[in-house]
């Protein structure tokens, strides 16, 4: 069948190791030196393990691959302990797999295994509960000013949240926007985020290579090109491999989307100036 896996380019790859972690499922593991896909059917191809690569050696193609087996990834997964399945199951109700989700837990029953309970993780707030750093604020669009020193340059920020984690696709400053989604190192890299780049945009925020669960991500994502049908999709990256996750996770929603939109991708040298800007 024809679907989403992940390949390896063996020339980048280091095998420093950090991609195995993000892959709970078992499917890599290093082989003479080099990260391996060491069965297709353990892939489920949503690419969590990409954003850790550090040399930019893990994509996701389409391939003609043997179908994803829940069963095996679960008989696998149990013998590496509670909080490696707990990541499992989590990634499965993130992403809204029921079906997998029904066959993990299937196996969990039958084997007797059952998982603390933990509480649950909030990945949007209210716009009135939850932690008041993440409460939903729309500053409107900033007043035109004249630029005086730079210490006086206005900010272009229009909402809060910033960070994808936090942010809700149905907040009103997302709905038909033209967004911009930023690696964390970009603002501080560009002297002229906020008036070059920011202006009349909304704004999320992240890192490929540090933050979790990037399938959370990609289903946001998504949620803001269907939901809140955004105008256009600026991706912001450093010039580094490791960031270069960002812009796959863009294309990975923009591609799973019922809607289709723009997606610009803008590379910032580590000293500040644009490398690359383009339309994918």
């Amino acid at each position: 069948m024809i679907r989403d896996v992940i390949e390896i380019d063996e020339e980048k790859c280091t095998g420093c190791g950090l991609c195995i972690p993000g892959c709970p499922e078992g499917a890599l593991q290093i082989i003479d030196d080099k990260a391996r896909l060491v069965a297709d059917y353990l892939c489920d191809g949503l690419g969590a393990c990409v954003g850790e690569c550090p040399e930019g050696a893990m994509t996701v193609v389409k391939k003609d691959v043997g179908e994803y087996d829940e069963r095996r990834v679960m008989e696998n997964i149990v013998t590496q302990g509670e909080n490696t399945i707990r990541a499992h199951v989590q990634h499965l109700k993130d992403h809204g797999q029921t079906e997998f989700l029904a066959t993990a837990l299937a196996v969990l029953k039958e084997k007797k295994i059952t998982l603390k309970e933990e509480a649950p993780a909030v990945h949007a707030q209210s716009a009135h509960g939850g932690c008041p750093g993440s409460r939903t604020m729309d500053f409107g669009k900033p007043a035109e000013t004249h630029a005086g020193p730079a210490g006086e340059q206005p900010s272009m920020l229009r909402q809060w949240p910033i960070q994808l984690h936090l942010v809700s696709p149905a907040a009103p400053y997302f709905q038909g926007a033209d967004l911009l989604l930023a690696a964390d190192c970009t603002a501080f890299a560009i002297g002229g985020f906020h008036s070059e780049f920011l202006a009349d945009k909304s704004l999320a925020i992240a890192c490929p290579k540090l933050d979790h669960d990037l399938d959370v991500y990609l289903a946001k994502l998504q949620a803001l090109i269907d939901d809140a049908k955004i105008n256009t999709l600026t991706v912001m990256r450093m010039q580094v491999p490791c960031c270069g996750g960002l812009t796959v996770l863009a294309k990975r929603a923009g591609e799973k989307a019922m809607r289709k939109v723009p997606i610009k991708e803008v590379v910032v040298g580590i000293k500040g100036d644009i490398v690359e800007e383009e339309w994918l």
